[in-house]
């Protein structure tokens, strides 16, 4: 039997974290190992007939634009666009009622329908319609809605149709209308030339913040996605700068003084967490971004760094080398003795909490190979996601569903790269970028 699309994609096992995963084989007998096996998606049909372009000048901006939403939605792993050649209908008329039994013979499965048009206006604007319909029980899905801006912007209003349709069907925020931010690298790995760079999450209008004279590491948005936080090498030491992405300025950050390092900003934007080392130890302090006044939250004699604030700001993951290992631990905002979390074994590092609030991602380190992991707050639910030579610096998507990372290949010849990959550890593609880049950081949704 037939499912019902509406009902369908809303209860997708793999946009939840379930604790009943099969057990596969796991590099050690602590962990509890996801595939692409053990959860069986299928993608769903998707029928997208090229916008209908309203005036003769939007016929190649609605092509485009419907190729971008396609591929945004194909690129999630959850939808599969059926072959135009095969449609039997066609969308000659946005306004016109839809002739569902032109649809429903082109799939034996549940149907999605994406009809949409394409007008450009004389004052250089494009306006973008769009409607998605349920071919099985013949009905629209949510309202139609309406994008418009200057014809410039038409890649961002394609990934905004692409949100809301990702949304209406799995019931989930979607991801596509964002940024990602990162460390573009050239030259010989001896001499490997770095600086900030941005893109459009899909690789797509790479723009670049700095130039390569400095060595750049970790750049991290802030909570408005105006400025990026990351360690500059520019005084021969690392220290904190923030840049601001529109006019590209750069100043210090506080009046440190120290070894200073793995800046993140706080949820609300008001305060920065960052490691500080003091003769011969590294802790974890928050700085507060108004006054300048710093607290010190950890004090052992371990090395402890790498923190990421909880999405509501109470809590501060982190990780310490204080039980002999890298390990993870999460502590009070205020500071605390803190709980470690992670027991598998390996080392584990770079730990970040998802803005859902339910995962923290991290990268592990066991028998000579690298994985992306995710495992919930407590430490329960270990799931490793990927494994190579060297898998690094997981980054959420703004719906906490999709982790960007970064993966260099082994010898004297690798070099780093830009992949995504669902929580379950399906759908893992490498992102396109004009050079080697490394250390992403993914913004929000765009306003």
């Amino acid at each position: 039997m037939r499912q019902v699309l509406a009902a369908g994609l809303m209860a997708l096992a793999w946009l939840l974290p379930a604790p009943v995963l099969a057990q596969v084989n796991c590099p050690d007998e602590n962990t509890i190992c996801g595939t692409i096996d053990s959860f069986s998606v299928k993608p769903l049909p998707l029928a997208a007939p090229i916008f209908v372009a309203e005036n003769p000048g939007a016929a190649d901006l609605a092509q485009q634009l419907t190729d971008l939403v396609v591929a945004d939605l194909g690129g999630s792993g959850l939808f599969r666009h059926l072959d135009p050649a095969g449609y039997i209908g066609q969308i000659t008329n946005f306004d016109a009622p839809v002739r569902f039994t032109d649809w429903s013979p082109i799939s034996d499965e549940s149907l999605a329908l994406l009809t949409g048009s394409v007008a450009t206006t004389s004052d250089g604007r494009v306006v973008v319609k769009f409607r998605l319909w349920d071919v099985e029980l013949q009905r629209e899905l949510g309202a139609g809605q309406q994008f418009a801006g200057p014809v410039g912007t038409w890649r961002r209003m394609a990934h905004k149709v692409s949100d809301q349709v990702y949304s209406r069907l799995t019931g989930e925020a979607g991801y596509f209308d964002s940024r990602i931010v990162f460390v573009s690298e050239t030259g010989p790995k001896s001499d490997r030339k770095k600086r900030i760079a941005v893109m459009d999450q899909d690789g797509a209008r790479v723009t670049y913040l700095t130039d390569d004279s400095t060595l750049v590491l970790a750049p991290r948005w802030s909570p408005d996605d105006r400025n990026v936080i990351y360690t500059s090498y520019a005084s021969g030491q690392p220290e904190v700068r923030v840049l601001d992405v529109q006019t590209l300025e750069t100043r210090a950050f506080g009046n440190i003084g120290q070894v200073a390092f793995a800046p993140r900003f706080s949820p609300d934007g008001q305060r920065v967490v960052l490691s500080l080392n003091e003769g011969a130890n590294t802790d974890i302090y928050v700085i507060d971004i108004a006054s300048g006044q710093r607290q010190r939250l950890t004090s052992s004699p371990a090395i402890e760094t790498a923190p990421s604030f909880s999405p509501d700001g109470s809590q501060i993951v982190f990780e310490s080398d204080r039980s002999g290992s890298q390990q993870l631990y999460v502590m009070p905002a205020t500071g605390g003795e803190g709980t470690r979390i992670s027991f598998g074994n390996g080392k584990y590092g770079t730990p970040v909490w998802s803005p859902r609030g339910d995962l923290i991602a991290f990268t592990k380190i066991n028998a000579g190979r690298f994985h992306i992991g995710v495992m919930r707050t407590d430490g329960s639910n270990e799931r490793l996601l990927t494994a190579s030579f060297l898998d690094e610096a997981p980054s959420w998507a703004p719906n906490g569903r999709v982790l960007t990372f970064f993966r260099e290949t082994a010898g004297e010849g690798g070099a780093p790269s830009l992949w995504t990959v669902d929580i379950t550890g399906r759908n893992l593609k490498r992102l396109p970028t004009p050079s080697f880049a490394s250390d992403p950081g993914w913004s929000g949704l765009l306003p």
